[in-house]
């Protein structure tokens, strides 16, 4: 699923960060999230939502071809995946994570966050 946000509509409550953490690594570990909020400070209740909008220049980076696009998101085949990490220092979004195994990881297109926003700022791209 690809996402679109509604940046306005943030109240920087990380829910969508915790619940990527549980729905992908089973813990609750925002910091591991695959999408990130950032405060706009000193402009107190403005958020940045950075997310992965399957652009796929992480694909093309990889030397081993370890990330593929299937359905229109790219995926990583960790089998393929030698944990050189030249994906992760490639995103442009710097939403992709390493993750305690060394592996990296990027946004499965789960849309959990999208589910169980609370303000709707995370939604499913329509188009």
């Amino acid at each position: 699923m690809k996402l679109q946000v509604k940046e306005d509509r943030c109240s920087g409550c990380n829910v969508c960060r915790v619940v990527c953490t549980l729905e992908n690594f089973s813990t609750v570990q925002p910091s591991q999230a695959l999408l990130k909020i950032k405060g706009l400070f000193p402009d107190p209740g403005k958020y940045e939502i950075a997310y992965c909008n399957q652009c796929g220049v992480c694909a093309g980076e990889c030397p081993e071809e370890a990330i593929k696009e299937v359905n229109s998101e790219y995926d990583i085949d960790y089998d393929l995946c030698t944990q050189c990490l030249i994906c992760v220092d490639s995103c442009p979004f710097d939403v992709m994570v390493v993750l305690e195994s060394g592996y990296p990881a990027k946004c499965t297109g789960c849309g959990k966050c999208v589910e169980l926003c609370p303000r709707d700022a995370v939604l499913a791209d329509q188009g």
